[in-house]
This record gives structure tokens, sequence and C-alpha cells, in this order.
């Protein structure tokens, strides 16, 4: 197995000086903590793994999943239990009345309740703080705190009873399994978005094995080695770069790579270990990423890049719409529009998603298919270069900062470079070169020679690999300031 590129690649530079995560606020229960990985985990397996009874297991895993949940925010667990409990009976009702007014009625309810408390939680804040400027009133503004993961829960919870409604998944009759299926720990704040009819049968048909749990473990362990190891040393060099009002050409663009490598391995690694824990327990959940900083075009960049919210709104908003087949423009914009909302209630984001509409389209209508006859070098840096001003729209989300980055990545005022880059440049290039080639897959390619070739090397290496991973990860914890994961704010 070919799982171990982040740590395989971070041993050199794991000598070298460490580098501290900036703090957090909020106490949320992450996976890249101790606490999870020596106690929360350890006994949520124990518990697990004393029966062979799914109905045992469904009721550990819901229950320590509600745990999990309220460890930083217990008064949110309620309006997930409700939410579960609102769309458990639109589903039964769409189930007795298919094809019925009646099933029309709870799709509409399900639809106006879930998406209704995103807008409460997530947008009326925005939205009245808009208004207020654009037109100098003082409507008051609550602005609630937003749920953690409130976006995802509310993606799978619209899935099923969306699929109900097309006929396309069958009822869930058993309560404990929908809010299992809902409130499952491994994907519950970030991802990746588990759709019902992909796990509808392993909520009542799994086994944990023994080559299942390895692979797990193997797979969480490479998810946790890209959040400690590099994600979390990107974003300190991100953060100090990034985080001032004055900068240089060099230090704009040194900064918003590391920005884009920290959210890479930061996301990617998160979905790594959700798939892991959902091994460990007899989950199967699809992938979310395949190595998008080697796409040939922004088209493809998105085919795999978090695949499961693509596959979202190509089935939900994309098609619907009328897909490729009826005005395509419009639904091409609808969809990069609602993305960028998606991520967050902010200026930034809405120009993000459209950013990526325009280009999708531009691909599409002026390119169509010359990208695939220029040279893949060209095609790579096309893509990457406007991939990382993306991101620098998608990081600073006061428009005023964004536009002072912008005119200094591209010289305007600033000076080309300055002591303070050069330093930071040089203490961390062996981390940007690391970064560079965990982002392709040709560590993985390596190993892979290497254990097809050695089969000794592969049954030695697999095991030392998981141990050295996690015990360098427990070593650059220890001491370390909280650091939640960035897709926990959306």
């Amino acid at each position: 197995m070919a799982l171990y590129a982040p740590l395989i690649l971070y041993i050199g530079g794991a000598l070298l000086p460490k580098l501290h995560c900036a703090t957090e606020g909020e106490i949320i229960l992450v996976f890249s903590s101790l606490i999870f990985v020596c106690v929360f985990l350890p006994a949520v397996l124990l518990l697990y793994n004393l029966s062979k009874n799914i109905t045992y297991k469904n009721v550990v895993l819901a229950v320590t999943s509600l745990i999990f949940y309220a460890w930083g925010e217990p008064v949110w667990v309620l309006l997930l239990i409700f939410s579960t409990v609102a769309d458990y009976i639109n589903g039964r009702i769409i189930d007795k009345y298919y094809a019925r007014p009646q099933a029309t009625a709870a799709l509409a309810a399900s639809l106006v309740l879930n998406l209704g408390i995103l807008f409460v939680f997530k947008y009326s804040g925005f939205l009245i703080g808009s208004i207020n400027a654009a037109v100098h009133l003082s409507i008051p503004n609550p602005s609630p705190a937003l749920p953690i993961g409130i976006s995802f829960y509310t993606f799978q919870t619209l899935s099923y009873t969306i699929d109900m409604y097309r006929g396309k998944t069958k009822v869930q009759k058993s309560y404990l399994n929908y809010l299992t299926y809902v409130s499952m720990f491994p994907q519950l704040v970030a991802g990746p978005i588990v759709r019902y009819d992909s796990i509808a049968d392993q909520l009542t048909d799994r086994r944990v094995t023994m080559d299942g749990f390895a692979y797990g473990v193997k797979r969480f362990t490479v998810g946790m080695c890209k959040k400690v190891m590099l994600a979390n040393s990107a974003g300190t060099v991100a953060s100090m770069l990034l985080g001032g009002t004055r900068y240089t050409v060099a230090s704009a663009w040194l900064g918003i790579l590391m920005y884009s490598f920290q959210i890479y391995f930061d996301f990617s690694g998160y979905s790594d270990m959700a798939i892991g824990l959902g091994r460990m327990l007899g989950f199967k959940f699809l992938e979310n990423f395949r190595y998008p900083y080697i796409s040939a075009s922004i088209t493809d960049f998105w085919r795999r890049w978090h695949m499961s919210l693509s596959r979202f709104f190509r089935d939900y908003i994309y098609i619907p719409l009328g897909g490729n087949r009826y005005r395509q423009l419009r639904n091409i914009m609808a969809v990069w529009l609602l993305t960028g909302l998606w991520h967050g209630a902010s200026w930034n984001f809405i120009i993000w998603g459209l950013f990526y509409g325009v280009f999708l389209l531009i691909e599409k209508k002026a390119f169509g298919g010359r990208l695939q006859k220029i040279p893949s070098p060209f095609c790579y840096i096309y893509t990457m270069f406007f991939v990382v001003i993306g991101w620098s729209i998608f990081y600073f989300t006061d428009l005023g900062a964004l536009w002072t980055f912008i005119k200094s990545a591209f010289g305007v005022g600033v000076p080309l470079y300055d002591l303070t880059v050069h330093s930071a440049f040089f203490t961390n290039l062996w981390l940007f070169i690391v970064c560079i080639l965990a982002s392709t897959p040709i560590p993985v390619t390596v190993y892979n020679y290497l254990c097809k070739k050695h089969e000794t090397f592969a049954a030695v290496s697999q095991p030392l690999l998981v141990i050295v991973g996690l015990g360098v990860c427990f070593i650059l914890l220890v001491g370390q300031t909280y650091n939640p994961f960035l897709y926990f704010r959306f």
C-alpha cells in the first residue's frame, strides 16, 4: 500500500526546527489531537467491537458521534438531532405517499427546513450587514454563531429526501440507522459529503475485517501526517507572510503558495482520516481528492478537488437546471455562485465562486479541446497560476486586504523582496520541496514499485511507517497550540 508519501518525504525535514501552529479559539475535538487519538478513538473502537450485532454497533456509533459533536458546542447537538428527526419523518411520508401531493409537500418541507436553518445561521448576518451597509440602515444583526459542520450534514440530509422523492433510494425505517448515517463522527463536521445511497446497505450489513481495519489505520496515519507535518507547517509560514499589511512581490507569492499547500494538505488530510476511520468501523466512503495540483485545466482541477461537493452540485443543481442541454451558461454560473456561498457568507467567497464559473465557461466555450493540444507543462502552469490566484480570493475575507495583496503580488508600489522573505524561503525550502512532491503521485509510484519489487520491504515498511508516522505526529502535537481544520468553519 502506497499510503506513506507525506511521512517519507517529511523525515528529512523533521530534524529541522519545528514550526508551530497558530492558536484557534474554539475547543473542538479534532482528529489531529492527542485526546482524540489516545482517548476518544480507542474508547470508541473498544466499545464498538464488543459485539458483532449491527444494532449494537449503530447505537455505539450514534451515541459516541453525538458526544464527539457536543464536545465543543453542546447546544448545537440539539439542532443536529432536530434535523435528523424532521428528515426521518419526511422520508417516511415520501415513501408512504410516493408520487402524490403529500410526498411533494414532505420534500418541500425538507428543503425549506434545512435550507432555512442554514440561511438563518450562516447567511442572515451577512445579508443584514450588506443591507445596512448599502442603504445606511441599522437593522439589528444578531449574527448567530455558526454550528460546526452544518453545511456538510445539511447536504447529507437533503440528499436522502431528494433521492427518496426521485425514487433512487429506499426509505430508512429505523431512526437509529438514519441518525447513525447523519451523525457518524468520521465525516460529520468536514466531510467528505457522504450521500445516503452510497452507504445505505452498509448501515445494516457491514463487517470489520483485519485487512479493512489495517487499511483504515494506515489511511488515518497518512491523513494525520498530512495535517500535522505538512498543513500545520505550511500554515505557519503562510500566516507569518500574509498576516501583515505590507508585502513584497516575493512575500505575497510565497505566502499564498504556502497557504495553497496548507489548505490542500489540511482538507485532503482530514478526508484521508475520515476514510480511514470509516474503514476501521466497516464503512467504505468514496474518495474526495485525486491529486488536484497536477491538473491540466481548471475543469480537471474541479474533478479532483473536493469531489463529493462537485458531485453534489452536479447531481442536485446543475443537471436539474438543464446541465449541458439547456442554458449551460446560466447553469454553470448558478452552480458556482452557490459553491462560493456554500463556503462562506462573505463577498470574497461569492467572487471566488464566480471566478471559477467564468474560467470554466471560458474553457468550455472558448478553448474547447485546444487545451489538450498544448504541451502538458504549460497547461499545469496555467492551471496552478489561476488556482493560486483563486486561493488568494478565498483567503482574504476583507476585500480591501485582498486588493492590497493582488497589487503587491503583481509589483504595484512594493519592492521585489526583502530580508524577511529571503530568510523565510531558505529556512523553509525543504518544506516547500516536500509539499510539491507530496502533491504529486511520484512518491506513491516509487513506493509502489519498491513494494512490488521487494515483498520483504512491503511487509516491514508498512507497519514501521505507521509507527514512525504516528510517533512523529505525537511529538509535534505535544505542547502545540490548538489547531482545528480549516474546513470546520464551512
